[in-house]
């Protein structure tokens, strides 16, 4: 069978080549999978048999379902509804209604035969018609009736009774078909997020209460099956859905019932009763909704006039209970969890919600990753390389000046060769020199080298020639060094952003059950009930609670609640929004969150040159985020309309960056590299940027080619400047950070260049600017930049010689319209 070839290493089998070892592995693999089935194989068809097993199990039953003594609408409908979910067991369903059936009578079985029969001919007509089933209930119902009306004619003569009682049983059919549309894949679909709609649910409970029809007349011990199984299904649903969800399943299985036999109408009273009673019981668990059945029951038999014995429906209602109580509460709870309105059903969204807020957060977080790693790359410098490569780029230096210098002097052999140290270390010290003074100062080092060397001129001219090549090489590499530094920052911000993103995502509400009833009690101390409270965040700077008042008519949110909620978490608290609760009562929800311990005045002056309309001077302020207050001055270079643009540009590109949530130095250097890279044309403009926070009062200020601001305190006057060339006129920009600790009452004044230089006549404006804000009276920003502005034009005598533009603002501890009432503080630190 084997047999060794002429090739070293092959095999042949059965005259076939075959590998050593790929081979042999191969083919033992491939008859393993041969021989045995997958798993996923075998799963399914175990699942198709419990399908099978179920349809028939239900086929059977609704195939014995009698209604009015006489009418089967069970049967076609659910063999219709099989043939549209699953044709490839509409066989074993037919034959399992036929089964059904024929336990009845040989005439059900005909009839249930014959209406089979009929259907599978006109199903077959309508499939050429309407490949989609449109008309399904409307085919049910054509072979419910004719099949009827059939079986009628055939007993006695035709009339317009039995017309009738084909027309209602076609139209019953059809609407069965209907909600078991709805209902019958419930029983065999997994689904791993199931959202019951009521109209679902209600679907359900007929499809059940239809299957009990099949039941009636079997025994046990004289106790009725479809009795107990019917008031144990009651339960289930009045222990999971609550009293509105157990009425009506006991509603609907006593209507099925007392149609299938009339003797059982008291059924529905007892039924409806049980749901109603179990459901409002259900917070007792088991044994207090088990009690809401016995006590219908009892009620139920006393009041039905002796149509069914009580001891028969007490044990009839005993196994019921038995039943329940021993069902295992992971199904009572998942099946909770389908019902729309109930707890389960609440965590199970929850849980969903919860799982695909954790798949969001987590992808952010990978990109926050994968940037925050990019940065990394772009700003990873090691010691060692960089030393390396200053070495090499000392070699590469010396080997260009040599190969024009020392390749055709006679001393070549002798200076490289013998004194090669010596040499090289002489070079060096000729490049540092040559590179700091432009000549060797060193007169031991000249006076060593002229004993060194025979073209020692000639070397010093080279290098000093070539030194100038490498400085715009030097150049180059530095313009990319701060490329990939500015990359690597805006990064890092992008990051940030990102990882603070997913961060709020993830945010969830705690728990505050302690905290909501002290704000309740202090509230209902000073008179105002509170209906609910509710406490998402009691972090410092951003509490977050939310109440409904039983009115607001006279504003009792924020003259007396907010104070309140002030005073007891020492943190000013306003009313954020509110809302009225319903269009006719006066109960009114509020949503009360932390303000910010400073607050912002400001007031703007601005002027084109000359008085015209366009001017190129550009502001912004704006909030950013939580507590960040920003105020920017941008100066287009000229006038006109063109520095309009460029500053207008530089202010919108700044808005769009901060409010994104990028650190603003990033932000500047953004903005300085896409200015600077956007086209080649001189494309100038200056960057004024305070940037205000408002829970410390801590102001950062960041100029790029800007003109000083001034802080005026009391009679106290300070400046900030620095001293940057202006956006765009460089690829790199090093801005400037300046931080100052601002107090309440503070004025901070910003300006552009046409303020600032527009008196000619005065040499130190620094001291001449510090001297009119501070003999200015007035504290209010907009009089201040409206007297500056004035001011200056009535320096340069009348004339507007330059764009001008003056931002004033004003900071001031937040101050509540109304007085805090006093309260015992409360720790919720």
């Amino acid at each position: 069978m084997f047999e060794r070839s002429g090739v070293s290493g092959v095999t042949k089998m059965n005259g076939q080549a075959v590998s050593p070892i790929g081979g042999l592995r191969g083919m033992t693999w491939r008859k393993k999978e041969e021989s045995r089935p997958s798993a996923v194989k075998t799963k399914a068809r175990i699942g198709n048999w419990k399908a099978l097993l179920l349809i028939m199990g239900i086929g059977f039953l609704l195939g014995r379902a009698v209604i009015l003594l006489q009418l089967l609408p069970f049967t076609i409908p659910f063999l219709a509804v099989i043939f549209k979910w699953r044709r490839s067991m509409t066989l074993p369903a037919s034959f399992a209604l036929i089964a059904g059936s024929t336990s009845l009578s040989f005439e059900y079985a005909g009839h249930t035969t014959m209406a089979i029969l009929l259907y599978f001919l006109l199903q077959s007509i309508m499939l050429k018609v309407d490949k989609k089933d449109l008309f399904l209930p409307v085919t049910v119902f054509t072979v419910v009736a004719a099949t009827r009306m059939i079986s009628l004619s055939l007993q006695q003569e035709a009339s317009l009774y039995h017309l009738f009682t084909a027309s209602v049983e076609g139209a019953l059919a059809m609407i069965i078909t209907l909600i078991f549309l709805q209902s019958v894949p419930l029983f065999f679909e997994r689904r791993k997020h199931l959202n019951l709609r009521h109209e679902e649910v209600i679907c359900l409970v007929i499809l059940i209460g239809s299957l009990l029809t099949g039941t009636v007349g079997w025994l046990i011990y004289q106790l009725s099956i479809e009795h107990m199984v019917a008031r144990y299904i009651v339960l289930i649903f009045a222990f999971t859905g609550g009293a509105t969800i157990g009425a009506t399943a006991g509603v609907i299985m006593g209507l099925i019932l007392s149609l299938a036999n009339v003797a059982h109408l008291f059924s529905m009273s007892l039924l409806a009763f049980a749901g109603l009673l179990g459901g409002l019981l259900k917070e007792g668990r088991k044994l207090a909704t088990a009690s809401g059945l016995l006590v219908a029951s009892l009620l139920m038999a006393m009041y039905a006039d002796n149509q069914a014995p009580l001891t028969i429906t007490l044990y009839e209602s005993l196994v019921a209970v038995g039943l329940f109580l021993v069902t295992p509460k992971k199904w009572t709870d998942r099946l909770a969890g389908f019902i729309p309105g109930t707890a389960e059903h609440a965590q199970e969204q929850q849980k969903y919600l919860r799982k695909i807020r954790d798949m969001t957060a987590g992808k952010v977080e990978q990109f926050s990753e994968l940037f925050l790693s990019l940065s990394r790359s772009f700003s990873f410098h090691d010691k060692n390389e960089v030393q390396a490569e200053k070495d090499r780029e000392v070699d590469l230096f010396l080997s260009t000046v040599t190969e024009t210098t020392c390749q055709t002097c006679m001393k070549k052999h002798q200076c490289w060769a013998k004194d090669f140290e010596k040499t090289y270390s002489l070079m060096e010290r000729i490049a540092e020199d040559c590179e700091e003074h432009g000549k060797i100062k060193d007169r031991g080092l000249a006076a060593s080298w002229r004993t060194h060397c025979l073209i020692d001129q000639k070397v010093v001219e080279t290098v000093n020639s070539k030194l100038k090549e490498r400085d715009g090489e030097k150049r180059i590499r530095h313009q990319l060094l701060e490329s990939r530094r500015l990359v690597a920052d805006q990064l890092i911000g992008v990051s940030q952003v990102m990882g603070d993103f997913a961060k709020d995502i993830q945010r969830e509400k705690k728990v505050h059950d302690q905290q909501e009833a002290d704000i309740k009690e202090s509230l209902e101390d000073i008179g105002i009930d509170v209906e609910m409270v509710d406490v998402y965040g009691l972090e410092p700077g951003n509490v977050d609670i939310e109440m409904v008042l039983p009115q607001n008519n006279y504003n009792e949110a924020e003259k007396v609640v907010a104070p309140l909620l002030t005073n007891i978490l020492n943190e000013a608290i306003v009313v954020k929004y509110t809302e009225a609760v319903s269009s006719s009562g006066p109960e009114t929800k509020v949503l009360f969150g932390s303000t910010k311990t400073f607050v912002v005045e400001q007031g703007v002056a601005h002027t084109a040159k000359g008085g015209k309309w366009v001017s190129g001077d550009s502001f912004s302020t704006m909030e950013i985020g939580e507590g960040k207050y920003a105020l920017a001055i941008s100066d287009g270079m000229g006038n006109g309309r063109r520095a309009h643009i460029e500053s207008q540009e530089t202010i919108d590109l700044l808005k769009r960056i901060l409010l994104s949530g990028i650190n603003e130095t990033v932000a500047i250097k953004s903005i300085n590299s896409v200015l600077s890279l956007r086209s080649n044309e001189e494309v100038f403009s200056t960057l004024d940027l305070g940037m205000i926070d408002l829970q410390s009062g801590i102001v950062k200020f960041l100029k790029v080619g800007s003109t000083p601001s001034y802080i005026k305190r009391g009679d106290q006057v300070m400046s900030i400047e620095a001293g940057n060339l202006p956006i765009g006129m460089i690829r790199e920009v090093d801005v400037d950070v300046v931080s100052e600790q601002l107090k309440a009452g503070d004025l901070l004044i910003m300006m552009s260049d046409g303020i600032y230089e527009a008196s000619k006549m005065v040499e130190n404006k620094d001291i001449w600017m510090k001297r009119m804000i501070r003999e200015m009276e007035t504290n209010d920003p907009q009089e201040v930049a409206d007297l500056l502005m004035e001011r200056m034009i009535r320096e340069s005598e009348g004339e507007i010689h330059d764009d001008m533009t003056v931002l004033a603002a004003r900071i001031d501890h937040y101050a509540p319209k109304w007085a805090t009432i006093a309260s015992p503080a409360q720790n919720w630190a």
